[in-house]
C-alpha cells in the first residue's frame, strides 16, 4: 500500500477519494491511460499557443516599427530637402544683390572714368598743341600702377590683412552670411585714394595732374579686375560668363582657392601672379591637382542646371 501511495501520487487524477488495496491498485493503475494524454500533449498546447500569439504581436509591433522608420526617415528626408532649397534660395538671392551692387558700381565706375579721360584729354588739345608728355606719362602711370596694385595688394594680405587687419578679413575666410562681408571694407578703402587722384588730375593740367589723373586710372582699372576675378570667378558672388573659361583666369583662382586651404603658409597672398608664388614655393602639382577638381565641379554644376 505504501508503495502504491508513492505511485498514485505524482498523479492528479488519483488525489481524491478514501484508501483500500483495491481502491489504491486502481489508482495505480486508472491513471497511465487517462492522464498519459495530457501530461504527453498538454503542455506542448500549452506552450504553443502564448508562442503563436507572441510571433503575431512581435509581427505587428515590427511592422509598425517600421512603418515609423518609414515615417521619420521621410520627415527627415523632406527636412533636409527643404534645407538643402532654402540654403539654394537664400545663396541666389545673396548673389543677384550682390550682382546688382556689382554691376552698377562698375558701370557707374567705368561711365565715369570714361568720361574723365575723354574730357581731360581733350581739354589738353583745345590749345591745338598735343601735350605728349603729359599723355604719355598719365598712360604709362595707368599701367604701372595697375601692376603695382597686384604687389601692394600681396603685401598687404600678407602683412596687414592676415595680421594686425585680421579682425575684418577673417569674415573672408569663414561662410559667408549674406551677401556682404566686413572683408568688403578693404575695397572702399582702395577706392578713395584712387578716386582723389583721379578729381586731382581731372581739375587741374600740367603734368604732375596728368600723373595723378594716370595713378587714380590704374588703381581703378585694377580694383574692376580684382572684382570680376576675385569676387566672381573664384567665390561665384556673381556670374562671370565667358571669362572662366579662359586658361589663365582657371589659374589664377584655383591658386587663391588654395591660398584659402593654408596649405603653403598661405601663399599665395597675391591674386594674378598667384599661380608664379605658387610655383616658387613648390606648390605647382597642387595647383594643377585643384585646376581639374574645379573644372569637373563646373561641368558637374552644368551637367545639373
Amino acid at each position: 500500500m505504501a508503495v502504491a501511495r508513492l505511485v498514485a501520487a505524482p498523479f492528479p487524477l488519483a488525489a481524491g477519494g478514501g484508501g483500500g488495496g483495491a481502491v489504491a491498485s486502481s489508482r495505480v493503475r486508472s491513471p497511465p491511460a487517462a492522464a498519459a494524454p495530457r501530461l504527453a500533449f498538454a503542455p506542448l498546447a500549452l506552450r504553443a499557443t502564448p508562442r503563436r500569439a507572441v510571433s503575431a504581436r512581435a509581427a505587428a509591433e515590427d511592422e509598425v516599427l517600421v512603418s515609423e522608420a518609414a515615417d521619420d526617415g521621410g520627415d527627415a528626408e523632406a527636412e533636409a530637402a527643404r534645407a538643402v532649397a532654402e540654403r539654394v534660395a537664400r545663396k541666389q538671392s545673396e548673389r543677384r544683390t550682390y550682382l546688382v551692387a556689382a554691376v552698377m558700381s562698375s558701370l557707374g565706375i567705368t561711365s565715369m572714368a570714361a568720361a574723365a579721360v575723354y574730357y581731360r584729354f581733350a581739354w589738353q588739345m583745345e590749345g591745338g598743341e598735343i601735350p605728349v608728355t603729359e599723355m604719355v606719362g598719365t598712360f604709362a602711370l595707368s599701367v604701372g600702377a595697375a601692376v603695382g596694385m597686384e604687389f601692394w595688394a600681396r603685401w598687404a594680405h600678407r602683412a596687414l590683412w592676415h595680421a594686425s587687419l585680421w579682425h575684418m578679413h577673417e569674415s573672408h575666410h569663414r561662410p559667408r552670411d549674406g551677401p556682404f562681408e566686413l572683408n568688403d571694407v578693404f575695397a572702399i578703402i582702395n577706392a578713395a585714394p584712387a578716386m582723389s587722384l583721379l578729381a586731382y588730375g581731372f581739375f587741374n593740367r600740367g603734368l604732375v595732374p596728368g600723373l595723378c589723373f594716370g595713378a587714380g586710372l590704374g588703381i581703378t582699372l585694377f580694383g574692376m579686375a580684382y572684382m570680376f576675378v576675385h569676387d566672381g570667378l573664384v567665390h561665384r558672388r556673381f556670374p562671370v560668363g565667358p571669362i572662366a573659361n579662359v586658361p589663365y583666369f582657371r589659374r589664377v583662382a584655383a591658386a587663391h582657392q588654395i591660398h584659402h586651404m593654408d596649405k603653403f603658409d598661405g601663399v599665395p597672398y597675391g591674386l594674378f601672379l598667384g599661380p608664379k608664388e605658387l610655383k616658387e614655393v613648390g606648390g605647382t602639382e597642387e595647383l594643377e591637382k585643384e585646376i581639374k577638381r574645379r573644372i569637373k565641379r563646373k561641368e558637374t554644376l552644368d551637367a545639373i542646371q
